[in-house]
């Protein structure tokens, strides 16, 4: 083994021990012991740089804005993709049936953790491994999903953050029909695979009781994979809808300008949970911002490379939701917003 990077050491000269003349095996060994506590020998080792992995649902195209956020975070943190860390990237494609070889394929990598960008790459990850800290920037209810025991004390190897997109569905009906006070079709797509089985039954109940109480009939049409968005849309416009809610999901947030688009196509304002839609031409949006969630996550990165446990890390909650709309959409639609609601807004495009 060469200790110190090559240099010769200070003992190199004549050496010997009582009664004759030390023997190279003996020589070697103690060279090797006074270089490797020598202060030179100890400074000059060098830093094992951590590598961390990433799994995202989307495509290296559809993931590059929230990945930019991360590297962002890492930057704000010290951390240089290439120089003092190393990020493995996996992508999906949109393919979720592929996100169990990706995950596994990870963890046999070994990393130091790994970083798992939605619920659904979550959860992959968890029947992957239960040792490698797990950091989730966007989680919708993750005690319900079953990615940790609490909030407050996650428990296992998963934490990170949370858009708590499911709980706000309710209050994002309410502010469709504040929007559109004479709409009473209103068609829902909702994505079957976004969340457990828990969540997502919650999560429907809470938009049907929802519904009743603003008095509109919601209409849901299920949604398994994005080619099946243009058949969605064919059905809504169809069946006369006065417009579309888009329930969370990661799918749909990846596929986002695909949605926008279509909901332009066929003259249909939209209503989704990210101002990254409003931005590409929905209606009107309300939620956390998703984007940034990501540059947060890399709080949880530096912790647990610094030594702490992702177990005894609280998940964090949004403590602040954006309403945006757009006008210029508006407009278009002969939509008149009313002034009550964008005085609320946190951001209008027009």
């Amino acid at each position: 083994m060469v200790v110190g990077w090559g240099r010769r050491s200070r003992y190199c000269g004549r050496a010997s021990i009582t009664g004759g003349v030390m023997q190279r095996r003996e020589f070697l060994a103690l060279i090797g012991v006074a270089t490797a506590w020598s202060p030179l020998a100890r400074a000059q080792q060098p830093k094992k740089v951590p590598h961390i992995g990433f799994l995202t649902t989307g495509s290296v195209e559809q993931t590059r804005t929230s990945m930019a956020a991360f590297h962002q975070g890492l930057r704000e943190r010290g951390y240089i993709d290439g120089e003092n860390i190393v990020v493995e990237f996996r992508a999906a494609d949109s393919k979720v049936e592929q996100l169990p070889a990706l995950a596994s394929e990870l963890v046999r990598l070994n990393p130091a953790l790994i970083v798992a960008q939605n619920t659904l790459a979550a959860r992959a990850v968890q029947q992957a491994t239960k040792s490698i800290p797990v950091v989730v920037p966007v989680m919708g209810d993750p005690v319900e999903d079953g990615l940790v025991a609490s909030i407050a004390r996650p428990g296992g190897n998963i934490t990170g953050l949370t858009f708590i997109g499911p709980q706000l569905v309710p209050k994002r009906l309410a502010q469709l029909k504040e929007a559109l006070p004479m709409a009473s079709r209103i068609a829902a797509i909702w994505h079957p695979a976004a969340y457990g089985k828990t969540t997502t039954q919650g999560m429907i109940s809470g938009a049907e009781s929802a519904s009743k109480t603003v008095g509109v009939h919601l209409q849901l049409i299920a949604v398994q994979d994005p080619d099946g968005l243009g058949e969605a849309f064919s059905t809504l416009a169809g069946a006369r809808a006065d417009a579309v809610f888009l329930f969370p999901s990661p799918m749909f947030f990846i596929a986002r300008k695909r949605i926008a688009d279509l909901a332009a196509e066929h003259r249909l304002p939209l209503f989704a949970i990210g101002k990254e839609f409003v931005q590409l031409g929905a209606l009107l949006s309300y939620g956390a911002d998703i984007i940034d969630l990501n540059r947060l996550s890399t709080d949880y990165v530096d912790k647990i490379l610094k030594g702490a446990k992702p177990g005894d890390l609280p998940v964090e909650q949004p403590t602040k939701y954006e309403l945006f709309i757009n006008l210029k959409t508006a407009k278009t639609l002969g939509i008149e917003v009313p002034a009550a609601l964008l005085a609320h807004a946190d951001g209008v495009i027009e």
